[in-house]
């Protein structure tokens, strides 16, 4: 049994390592809220593209964008891992990584080619721990999504299959549902199905200037970038999110620790106490 030093050296460590878990928590706390505001914002702006994106593609039947045509067979396949940069948020990188692992053993055993875009420090060193190829990356994102430094690695991935380098586009990203609960999800990104776009209130007529294709390009360019950076949002709040309760288990496992050691000390106390006073009494009855 460890002396009654070695249980106060621990308790102290134990004590400071509450200290910095308690912190973490109460910022992680501050960093979701803004979080699930910056993800909330961004959700009007996803649905009202959907819903012209759906519009344009259904209302002109005379081009078909590649976004939205079916390859007949699938060789090669895209995919884009959004993860965290940091740990000590659970296992939420685990599980996404764990389904894409998955997914990506079942894709190579089909015959099927693989490239890689990974956003996030996370997926980027597994993906190189995997020897999996990475066509393009982006760390250190910090604390808010930006577009600018999205769309260089997410161009990439959208070129690749414009030009016929991809015959299927996924994404894959953790979906934010409330504090407690967040979904790892691997869905097809492209080509859009018509459970990304919908089908649209009625026909509407348009006027193309400059023409259809021109129009369709944008627009299906940006609803794709903004699916994107909705989902690197989620990823964040989700982040946010994992890591306040990880931290929280962490602060409450270290309190009940701390009162484990603090009964063993004052058992051993009370034992050295014990057996100083039977000492003395047994040498005083021997005199």
């Amino acid at each position: 049994m460890p002396g009654t030093k070695e249980i106060r050296v621990k308790i102290k460590s134990v004590q400071n390592t509450r200290k910095i878990t308690k912190a973490m928590e109460m910022v992680a706390a501050s960093k979701m809220r803004r979080a699930q505001e910056r993800m909330r914002a961004a959700r009007p702006y996803a649905e009202k593209i959907r819903h012209v994106a759906a519009h344009i593609s259904h209302a002109n039947a005379e081009y078909k964008h590649p976004f939205l045509v079916e390859r007949d067979t699938v060789k090669r396949v895209g995919i884009i891992v959004v993860t965290t940069d940091k740990g000590l948020c659970g296992a939420l990188n685990t599980n996404l990584l764990r389904q894409v692992l998955s997914q990506y053993k079942q894709w190579q055993g089909e015959g099927e080619e693989v490239e890689v875009c990974c956003i996030g420090n996370k997926g980027f060193g597994f993906m190189q721990r995997l020897g999996a190829s990475v066509s393009s990356h982006v760390v250190q994102l910090g604390d808010r999504p930006q577009m600018d430094r999205l769309i260089g690695a997410v161009k990439v991935m959208l070129d690749g299959y414009m030009n016929d380098r991809f015959d299927r586009l996924v994404l894959a990203y953790t979906r934010f549902i409330n504090t407690m609960k967040q979904e790892a999800v691997v869905e097809q990104l492209l080509p859009l199905s018509g459970d990304r776009l919908g089908a649209p209130e009625g026909t509407w007529d348009y006027l193309y200037e400059p023409e259809a294709k021109d129009v369709l390009d944008q627009v299906l360019t940006r609803y794709v970038e903004a699916l994107i950076f909705q989902a690197v949002a989620e990823n964040m709040a989700s982040e946010q999110s994992a890591r306040m309760v990880a931290m929280k288990a962490a602060s409450d496992n270290a309190a009940t620790l701390i009162d484990e050691l603090t009964l063993v000390y004052n058992k051993n106390r009370q034992a050295a106490i014990t057996k100083e006073l039977s000492e003395i009494v047994g040498g005083a009855a021997a005199v």
